[in-house]
């Protein structure tokens, strides 16, 4: 009988961890040092190495929030023209968008340093479950135990820190089940090598965000420095010049984001009712503000476009996962799962004891959460707070307050380990518009008034009984922390200056930072540590009868996904995998006079140069999310065959199930990106140093 129930447990848990359907052979953000190799072999005949793993690991780039890939030997890092998008943004000028008219570096001397910007290469993983975990005593309640385990954590990743200088980040991993330390190279000279212009990187807008076929050149390319010279790069990936065909293997390596797959029931029904639909509602706002301000001029339009182009993506996304969530057929398959995996627990009394309690406590916590909701948001989220020069104030009151504490009693982004990466942040010298920042905080300001009321404490205590216009602009007209040096010497004067500062945003962030601490402790302590104790045991119900063979959803750490070439059926019409050049004057001239199907003036003027027949973009069945964008597409032979750059509309449930006979992962074709550069930006040298050739031109690269 207790073979029986483990075998059910198994069964279930793994119907629960992979969306309500049996795993399919392409689902998986896979950890590297746990790469399904036999499932690979099974499906495609293919042996993953140690070498081929290793190798691929030190080729990826972290980017941001994001992905990318060295692609030759001087430290050339390939991303996607969105994720390289902010850094255009920061390099340009009302004189020069290069946001709108791309950019390329002819030569080294040409290449753009970008403010504040640091790559990440993963070097290495280790298992510090049993060290976090031991930290936590017996009858220790749920938020104890919380603050015990990033205590331990804090002391983990200095340790590492101080031993081997590289960043060392401590990664929960399914939902509290295991802690791995990633240790990663840094990178902080990075600079612009090459962009395409807007019009063809987003060719289509936001109609044709999320859909397929496609047509984008979604690229950029940027060089990583060391001691003011190219960096020296054993490991990166070659360039297949053939592309792939259809039904080949190909590999994604690069850093989902935060994904729901391992949720209940609960935790799901409270984002279909009351998380999603409160971010969408908040986004639509913000993008609305920002709008008004880009009708009052073309200086205005460039300096907010990015703000605007992040946002309708993130709300095309977000709307696409509440349309999976309402779906009644995935709801289904995850409460059935569910409830088939705690019927199993509740058989065997060992089970029962250990896991039965885990469901009712994300309920308690997820009511917990809505209670809260409204406070964090305002409080310790500033959703009435929208501007950068509030989040720099906030940052320098509470690093001169954490560094004085132990450094394992610091919130956890104040840590030893950390502040590096949060002063190069906090000291960038990226633009800050001050006409566009009072925009966004008169209209936020608004909002938090209209959400509150006009007699809320926190309100009284922001608007100081003026308008939400005028506040804005006492607030933005009194602060000196535009300029970089304003906020050094706040940081480096300590909590006195800090406390004597006159500055309006540093007294502001001072005033409410008492309550703002106050609420996440709460939150803290009544859903997050609620919800880690609960997810660890559904996870250690897992390991019982699977072992670590479960993918853990997405953390924005280093995963590798395989799948393959392949078009899919939409209304019962075939879609094939690969669009082409031709395909994207057909619906260029669909579209004429559309702001969004404009192409660039030299795709016009060159047209007859261009071999209408190379494919542009294709589809796979790789399982992807946020945070895959500039993951490279590889083969076999770790080549690049393209550049991942969006998923169809199918995918976005892909947060909380994936269905491989939808689901596909949209990509850039190898192909194609030369054929543009060659013929269309007369990028020869560069696409030389690509391929692997010598250069072109002798002195430019």
């Amino acid at each position: 009988m207790r073979n029986r129930v483990r075998v059910l447990l198994g069964l279930a848990v793994v119907v629960l961890v992979f969306g309500g359907v049996s795993m399919r052979a392409d689902e998986g953000f896979w950890m590297f040092n746990a790469v399904p190799r036999d499932a690979i072999k099974k499906a495609y005949g293919f042996d993953v190495t140690d070498e081929w793993l290793k190798h691929v690991q030190l080729s990826s780039v972290r980017f941001g929030g994001a992905s990318g890939s060295f692609i030759s030997s001087e430290g050339l890092v390939f991303t996607n023209h969105h994720v390289g998008r902010g850094a255009l943004q920061q390099l340009s000028t009302p004189e020069r968008d290069l946001v709108r008219n791309g950019f390329y570096a002819r030569t080294r001397a040409e290449e753009l340093k970008v403010p504040a910007m640091e790559l990440n290469v993963l070097q290495s993983i280790e298992d510090v479950t049993a060290r976090v975990n031991a930290t936590v005593k017996p009858g220790t309640s749920q938020a104890d135990a919380f603050v015990a385990r990033r205590a331990a954590i804090a002391q983990i990743e200095k340790e590492s820190t101080d031993a081997t200088g590289l960043r060392s980040d401590v990664v929960t991993l399914y939902q509290g089940g295991l802690y791995h330390l990633y240790r990663y190279r840094k990178y902080t000279d990075v600079r612009l090598v090459f962009a395409p212009e807007h019009a063809i990187a987003f060719f289509g807008g936001d109609a044709d965000n999320f859909t397929y076929p496609r047509y984008n050149l979604d690229i950029s390319m940027f060089r990583a420095y060391e001691n003011d010279q190219p960096a020296r790069i054993e490991h990166f990936l070659k360039w297949s010049p053939n592309g792939s065909r259809d039904g080949e293997l190909v590999f994604t390596s690069g850093h989902p984001g935060g994904t729901q797959r391992l949720y209940t029931v609960a935790h799901l029904e409270y984002l279909r009712d009351v998380g999603h639909p409160t971010a969408i509602a908040r986004m639509e706002r913000m993008r609305e503000a920002r709008l008004r301000y880009s009708a009052l001029g073309a200086e205005q339009a460039r300096q907010v476009q990015s703000d605007v182009f992040g946002i309708e993506n993130s709300l095309k996304s977000m709307r696409g996962q509440l349309e999976g969530l309402k779906d009644p057929a995935l709801m289904a398959k995850k409460q059935a799962s569910e409830t088939a995996l705690r019927t199993a627990v509740d058989a065997d009394p060992k089970a029962k004891v250990a896991y039965a309690d885990a469901w009712d406590q994300i309920v308690a916590s997820r009511r917990a959460s809505r209670a809260l909701m409204t406070d964090s948001m305002f409080l310790e989220g500033a959703q009435g707070l929208d501007t950068r020069l509030f989040g720099i104030a906030r940052s320098i009151v509470r690093v001169v307050e954490e560094r004085e504490k132990p450094n394992t009693d610091r919130l956890p982004e104040y840590t030893e380990a950390r502040m590096a990466s949060l002063e190069r942040q906090l000291y960038s010298p990226a633009p800050i518009y001050v006409e566009a920042e009072k925009a966004k905080l008169a209209d936020s300001l608004a909002y938090m008034a209209e959400k509150l009321g006009a007699d809320h404490p926190l309100v009284k205590q922001v608007l100081d009984g003026k308008t939400a216009e005028a506040r804005a602009a006492e607030l933005i007209g009194a602060t000196t922390l535009v300029d970089v040096a304003a906020r050094k010497a706040l940081v480096e004067g300590g909590k006195t200056a800090v406390a004597e500062s006159k500055d309006s945003m540093i007294q502001l962030a001072r005033a409410i930072d008492p309550q703002s601490r106050q609420i996440r402790k709460q939150s803290e302590d009544q859903v997050a540590s609620v919800e880690r104790d609960a997810y660890a045991k559904i996870a250690q119900a897992v390991f019982a009868t699977q072992g670590t063979s479960a993918y853990p959803d997405g953390t924005s750490t280093l995963r590798l996904s395989y799948g393959q070439v392949k078009g899919y059926l939409e209304d019962r019409k075939a879609i094939p995998p690969f669009t082409d050049y031709a395909g994207l004057y057909v619906r260029e001239k669909e579209f004429s006079g559309k702001p969004d199907f404009v192409l660039p003036k030299r795709w016009i003027e060159k047209k007859d140069a261009l071999d209408l027949e190379v494919p542009f973009n294709f589809v796979s069945t790789n399982d992807i999310v946020g945070g895959n964008s500039g993951s490279p597409v590889i083969n076999k032979n770790a080549e690049i065959v393209g550049i991942a750059f969006d998923g169809n509309i199918q995918s976005l449930p892909g947060y909380f199930i994936y269905d491989g006979s939808m689901n596909r992962t949209v990509s850039v074709d190898s192909r194609s990106i030369l054929e543009a550069m060659r013929k269309l930006y007369d990028a020869g040298p560069l696409v030389d140093e690509i391929l692997g050739k010598p250069a072109g031109r002798p002195g430019t690269r």
